[in-house]
């Protein structure tokens, strides 16, 4: 599978999707019209081996519901990347069975890297 999970009115997500190059074999996935399924969800924690590694803390409801201070399990990350789009970190990049999730400057050339090696 190739796929990108992004949000299209995030910045940083368009910027990132312009510098990867993708080839027309990847499939965008824009979260805030088309939810992530469970079974997606599950598919990117089986490459990832975590939901906190998918959950993203910078989310403002993340602040706004003072999660830092609740004491989270897997099944809760789960629960509110299922709940709410703006939870997942992004974007998540899955290349066949290699997944790069978020937008720090070294997961970005890693995929890159990735997604371009001949």
């Amino acid at each position: 599978m190739q796929k990108v999970y992004y949000l299209k009115t995030c910045d940083t997500c368009k910027r990132i999707l312009n510098t990867l190059d993708l080839p027309a074999s990847f499939e965008l996935q824009e979260i805030k019209e088309q939810q992530i399924s469970v079974k997606q969800l599950e598919e990117m924690y089986a490459l990832s081996g975590s939901y906190e590694a998918l959950f993203s803390k910078r989310a403002k409801l993340y602040k706004e519901r003072d999660l830092k201070n609740e004491n989270l399990t897997e099944e809760d990350y789960k629960n509110f990347i299922l709940e709410h789009y703006t939870f997942l970190k992004r974007p998540v990049i899955i290349n066949n069975d290699t997944i790069f999730i978020g937008n720090s400057k070294k997961v970005v050339e890693a995929a890159k890297e990735n997604i371009h090696r001949k």
